[in-house]
């Protein structure tokens, strides 16, 4: 009880808003937040996309190694950790539960693994780019190679507005809670109280979206009145505002040890058979 109860305490949303603020704002320190947000997107770009093309066991095993390694250097929360790992176990547990009900058999199970370790590449990959990049340096990167600052902005600002919607949407499925009447029996395996449950969870989205549609008018309204559509078109204040970003040594660095890895692990993937 006491393990389910220190279980039950962590995933309270409060304690979710704090990972979510953690994850945005707290990792600053680590050397892989301190890169240029260009070279994140570059080293993505490889680790996000190249292992759908990659068959061999050991490649993907030994990028598998190397995106763990960079994950926990970016300090990321457990619970983002915790919510990846049930997603991955969940996805091929689903697919192995389809196989073998359409007739398949246990060999699908090396398959699945393959599969589970190029999701669990992309994943991480993605865990270790985008938890190193708070809101701005996440806008200020996409503004940097090209991306419009409407799309650059809006993509900044939906991050940063994640944990307060949240907490949003904690106050208004209480306040069901709260003019609402639970079940007087829970019912076997407490199915009741479940299905009560998630009603409310259903019901609190409506009054959210409306809350969001506000949000984002009053925003917009308030970088019209600010000048922000000349902002996003002007030469100058796009300089000034990027004049902070600047590829260095550090950057040069951890591209050149992702770059001697894979050349590594494709060259022993010759002699090694796996």
């Amino acid at each position: 009880m006491a393990a389910a109860k220190s279980f039950a305490d962590k995933l309270s949303f409060e304690q979710i808003k704090i990972e979510l603020l953690n994850t945005a704002y707290g990792n600053d320190r680590t050397l892989i937040a301190k890169l240029d947000p260009r070279t994140l997107f570059l080293w993505y770009a490889f680790f996000g996309i190249a292992p759908w093309f990659i068959h061999s066991r050991f490649i993907l095993a030994g990028m598998l190694l190397f995106v763990i390694g960079t994950t926990i250097m970016t300090k990321v929360s457990r619970l983002i950790i915790f919510i990846l790992i049930l997603g991955l176990l969940g996805e091929s547990g689903y697919l192995l539960i389809a196989s073998l009900f359409f007739g398949g058999n246990l060999g699908i199970i090396i398959p699945l693994l393959v599969l589970t370790m190029k999701l669990s590449v992309i994943s991480l990959a993605s865990i270790t780019a985008f938890c190193s990049m708070s809101p701005e340096r996440l806008g200020e990167g996409l503004l940097r190679i090209g991306v419009p600052g409407q799309v650059s902005f809006s993509i900044s600002y939906g991050y940063r507005m994640l944990p307060t919607l949240f907490e949003e949407y904690n106050h208004i499925f209480m306040s069901y809670r709260l003019r609402g009447k639970s079940p007087e029996k829970h019912g076997l395996f407490y199915f009741r109280t479940v299905i009560y449950f998630i009603k409310l969870a259903v019901k609190s989205f409506y009054p959210l979206l409306l809350s969001m549609a506000k949000r984002a008018r009053t925003t917009v309204e308030a970088l019209e009145t600010k000048g922000g559509q000349y902002a996003f078109r002007n030469p100058a204040v796009k300089k000034l505002k990027l004049a902070n970003l600047r590829i260095g040594k550090t950057d040069y660095f951890f591209l050149l040890i992702s770059v001697l890895y894979l050349i590594s692990i494709f060259i022993s993937s010759h002699y090694v058979s796996f």
